[in-house]
């Protein structure tokens, strides 16, 4: 028990975001040197040096990656796939995949979330599918079809399919997407990372039991937002 909690607690950076923290640690120290070099009063080098060290603290921030574990029990569990806030709980017609009434669960990430992305549920991947589209701001309604996103349809154990849609904002122009088609996938897996402020859509049958509220905020990997009925 010692040795999970200690798990949970470690924080890593995640690898999308290794190239842009060294480039830019590397160019911030370049022109801090230059300006230091530069000038007999050295009021624009610390200035610098604050604005930017900031700056690049908040992008280290942006990448940072948790490791973590559920401990309950994943048979018919549906957990959050993204940190965020819950900003829709509502049935929706779906008209591309079941061509029927789902329950679409929304959670919206603001910069200061993780932006890494779990599978919400076990099972195998059913089908990955990348659609170009515009860049609404992340929480308004109609981001969730006329967004770019990325769909990933999952099969559970049960036989029940659940998709998992990752959503570019107004911010966000670029989605990742580790899911692979005939796949299998696991909660504690990563599903993908989405760059900046954006959201992640599940779509589950409507006889789910929702276990959040809007609002909400959730952890990824841990909240669980539903229970699939047998």
């Amino acid at each position: 028990m010692g040795e999970r909690i200690r798990k949970l607690k470690k924080i890593r950076i995640h690898h999308e975001g290794t190239s842009t923290l060294l480039y830019s640690i590397a160019s911030i120290v370049v022109l801090a040197l230059i300006l230091y070099n530069s000038f007999d009063m050295k009021w624009p080098f610390w200035l610098f040096l604050v604005v930017a060290g900031s700056l690049w603290l908040i992008v280290l921030n942006f990448y940072r990656c948790p490791i973590r574990y559920f401990n309950g029990e994943t048979e018919r569990t549906v957990v959050a796939p993204a940190d965020g806030k819950i900003v829709v709980v509502e049935e929706v017609d779906e008209h591309e995949y079941f061509h029927d009434r789902r329950l679409m669960i929304s959670i919206f990430m603001s910069p200061l979330n993780v932006h890494a992305n779990w599978f919400p549920v076990d099972g195998k991947v059913k089908s990955v599918a990348h659609v170009d589209g515009n860049f609404h701001k992340a929480w308004l309604p109609k981001a969730s079809e006329e967004n770019e996103h990325a769909d990933v349809l999952i099969t559970t154990p049960e036989g029940t399919d659940i998709l998992c849609r990752q959503i570019a904002g107004a911010m966000a122009r670029r989605i990742v997407t580790y899911a692979k088609k005939d796949e299998e996938c696991f909660i504690d897996e990563h599903l993908g990372f989405i760059k900046l402020g954006s959201r992640v859509d599940v779509y589950l049958p409507v006889d789910s039991e929702v276990c959040v509220k809007m609002g909400q905020a959730t952890t990824g990997n841990m909240t669980v937002i539903a229970k699939l009925k047998s």
